[in-house]
């Protein structure tokens, strides 16, 4: 038992990132069940969806899960409500200030995490009050730090500056990787990329299969004067770069952005005109498999890892 699996009492250090499109029910369900702590992505989910999602996942499994807020969410207060009303005693906030709703959750006996991408932004949680951190680094999927920083350099930054647990997250989908956080000072890994390539991930097939079939190289981060973004290179993204050449203004790019763009692609399939949010780590996924299968390989792996650096001799 360490930090994280006793904060959240789980079996396992190893949390299933909260992602749009991807983490429904079934996912955080099955994560929670093979010892994880699984996570509902509430970014994709209007208030009621969510509500049964949560009502879902309580079903389907007795053990702690957690629900995924980012905070420039439109309908915050009530999905606020909602994780109260329905019982969820561990909330993880994301993309705005932890002081916002740290205070009203804690009152309310629920443990807070904030997802943050920089040293700076890990102790203004800290100083909210929040349970843990997670420190993301920039080969994450999805939207991303404007520091740029990469989780190698980002963890142990975090960790001489931190009192609470520290959470490691971007380009993790091993037991290796995880060994690696850990060594670094991280008291447990969130996992995104490897769960979105799951059995049990909402996200359409098509695109599941086109984690697998990335190479190192395959995503890049765009969109940076909206909102950072890290992308599979589809047509939509080359859209993109021919938009850049004629120095476009931000309106020129939210108009080529749309709206529900990541939903077209994570979740209906659209591989040329949808948003593909994945991590650099998606040149490391081979196969989609069950979520609880995912996790055991982990866990299996670390120990496989740990006993190797253990017999290195210099």
């Amino acid at each position: 038992m360490n930090r994280i699996t006793q904060l959240f009492g789980i079996q396992y250090p190893i949390i299933q990132a909260g992602m749009i499109w991807a983490s429904g029910y079934k996912l955080a369900s099955a994560v929670s069940n093979a010892g994880g702590l699984g996570v509902i992505g509430a970014g994709s989910m209007y208030p009621e969806v969510l509500r049964e999602h949560i009502q879902k996942c309580k079903k389907a499994t007795d053990k702690p899960f957690s629900v995924n807020v980012p905070m420039l969410y439109p309908n915050i207060e009530e999905i606020m409500n909602i994780i109260v009303e329905e019982g969820v005693k561990i909330v993880f906030t994301s993309a705005g200030n932890p002081k916002t709703w740290t205070g009203f959750l804690k009152e309310k006996g629920i443990t807070v995490v904030h997802v943050v991408s920089s040293v700076k932004f890990a102790l203004k949680s800290q100083e909210a009050g929040v349970d843990a951190v997670v420190a993301e680094g920039f080969e994450a999927g999805g939207h991303n730090g404007r520091e740029e920083t990469t989780t190698l350099a980002l963890i142990p930054m975090v960790k001489e500056k931190l009192s609470v647990p520290l959470i490691a997250a971007g380009g993790i989908a091993t037991g290796r990787g995880m060994l690696a956080a850990m060594v670094l000072g991280a008291d447990g890994v969130q996992v995104g990329s490897r769960f979105a390539a799951s059995t049990e991930s909402s996200s359409h097939e098509k695109f599941k299969q086109a984690i697998v079939d990335a190479q190192d190289g395959d995503t890049h981060v765009t969109l940076k004067e909206l909102a950072p973004v890290r992308l599979i290179k589809n047509k939509f993204f080359h859209d993109v770069v021919a938009l850049y050449a004629k120095s476009p203004t931000v309106d020129d790019l939210k108009t080529l952005l749309g709206r529900a763009r990541a939903k077209k692609g994570m979740f209906e399939g659209d591989l040329e005109e949808g948003e593909l949010e994945i991590g650099q780590i998606a040149g490391l996924i081979h196969e989609i498999k069950p979520a609880g299968e995912i996790l055991r390989e982990m866990i299996a792996d670390f120990e496989i890892a740990k006993q190797e650096m253990m017999a290195v001799k210099f």
